[in-house]
């Protein structure tokens, strides 16, 4: 054991640890969510603490060869090294003082044991003098969070461009798959199987849109502004430095917000990440549900789709399957609901130069972006790439069906149109035969009239 000591006493830690007093501390108080800080926030913040180092040494005020061991330890932990250093809770008061302190402890053992010295040797480097220099947690938590959502909006990303990619080619593998549209779960007019994976392909990429718009708005940072804004202990040279070498640090464009008072005490670009997350979650739990309707059945539901089978269904019934991968995207979606309710109570709860609850917006950012980005790669392994069209059950309703008679207004009229469809229902005859036994249109007219491609597409069949 070593001994460490902050301004409320001293405390034992164990020798083997990277981590010191504060972080210790911090485990003692805050046993919220089981859980220990995101990978690759950590990551995150330790590029925002090389950075800070990096533009500290440019003005001169940090000492060449302590800035390079602070470099060195945080590039370690770039790299993926340390990062079972840092077991506090992500849910903790503070505004994120205790996951600040616990990155500066870290990096600062690591950079002592790098220049010959022990770890807890403070008076050599300090996690409070050197790691967090013209640094207030205030200004140090926030950017970190930016820098990680940018990282994780690009996995992300990524998932959402590969469904729409699979849905693209499933649209055109199905364009000629004529079935049943319907509005009000009641029948409508006729639709290709296609033209539906299209539109869900469409509604992905306006969600992708969405997000990096959202994203894009939190690379301003407030680096320098220190506790509220106003850039106490922080050198304008440094100031201006810092978001270039976060730039390089990160290979993304960073800049320094023009108020940084504003910057420092408003959280709502996280207000607006996290929409456009939620706003994507509500269009894929639409598209999920689609696909377990037209998955129902098999026998006695519409059964137009045909989903891989993935597991049992039932510990009762035999045989039973059921659309586990489409639910799974629904409960996950579901979450990120409820994460954004978190992050909005969060982000309307700051007071006067500081919002205090940015670690709880933090937790639930990074884990909608981490569920979304497994649910969707889940999706399109799992149940989108097996996916089969029933192409005999799609005409089997689409026979039956009565809305087909809209596609006949223009050439035999409302009137008659009507009651075609109520002699359908009467009956249980199909329009087709309903039309040619009352001779009201050849059967080469009818059958160009009712064509997928005049059916499917805007115009009148001549």
């Amino acid at each position: 054991m070593r001994k460490e000591h902050d301004f409320l006493g001293e405390l034992d830690v164990p020798d083997d640890v990277y981590y010191g007093v504060q972080t210790i501390r911090a485990k003692e108080n805050f046993n919220i969510t089981g859980q220990t800080i995101d990978s690759d926030f950590i990551q995150s913040f330790a590029k925002v603490k090389k950075a800070a180092a990096l533009a500290n040494m440019l003005t001169g005020r940090l000492d060449k060869k302590i800035g390079d061991a602070l470099i060195k330890a945080a590039d370690e932990i770039i790299a993926g090294e340390l990062l079972d250093q840092f077991p506090v809770d992500p849910i903790q008061g503070g505004a994120g003082t205790s996951i600040n302190m616990n990155t500066n402890e870290v990096i600062v053992n690591r950079a002592l044991e790098i220049i010959g010295e022990k770890k807890g040797r403070y008076d050599i480097i300090s996690p409070n003098n050197h790691a967090n220099m013209a640094q207030s947690t205030n200004d140090s938590f926030p950017t970190a969070i930016k820098v990680c959502i940018s990282h994780k909006s690009k996995k992300l990303i990524a998932a959402l461009e590969y469904l729409a990619g699979e849905l693209d080619k499933k649209a055109e593998e199905y364009k000629d798959i004529l079935k049943m549209g319907r509005t009000h779960l009641q029948d409508a007019v006729p639709i290709t199987l296609g033209q539906e994976m299209g539109s869900y392909a469409s509604s992905v990429r306006r969600g992708i849109r969405r997000i990096k718009t959202a994203v894009d708005s939190i690379h301003i940072v407030n680096m320098g502004a220190t506790a509220v804004g106003t850039g106490l202990n922080a050198e304008p040279k440094y100031i201006k430095a810092v978001a270039h070498t976060l730039s390089e640090v990160t290979g993304e464009t960073f800049k320094t917000a023009d108020n940084l008072i504003d910057t420092t005490n408003n959280t709502d670009g996280f207000a607006d990440v996290s929409a456009s997350l939620k706003v994507t979650a509500l269009v894929l739990i639409k598209m999920a549900n689609d696909f377990r309707l037209m998955a129902s059945g098999p026998r006695c539901g519409l059964n137009e789709l045909k989903l891989p089978p993935r597991q049992p269904g039932s510990s009762i019934m035999p045989g039973k399957i059921n659309p586990v991968i489409a639910e799974v995207l629904d409960q996950t979606c579901y979450q990120v609901v409820a994460n954004d309710l978190a992050i909005s109570l969060g982000v309307e709860n700051g007071q006067f130069e500081l919002n205090v609850m940015e670690p709880v917006m933090a937790f639930n950012l990074f884990n909608s972006m981490n569920y979304l980005t497994n649910a969707v790669n889940t999706f399109v392994d799992k149940l989108l790439i097996g996916l089969q069209p029933n192409s005999k059950q799609c005409h089997n309703w689409l026979d039956k069906s009565v809305g087909i008679v809209t596609a006949l207004l223009p050439h035999i009229g409302y009137e008659n149109s009507a009651m075609l469809a109520k002699e359908a229902y009467t009956t249980g005859d199909s329009i087709r035969e309903i039309v040619l036994k009352k001779g009201l249109l050849p059967k080469e007219k009818l059958e160009h009239i009712l064509s997928p491609e005049q059916m499917t597409h805007p115009g009148i069949a001549e």
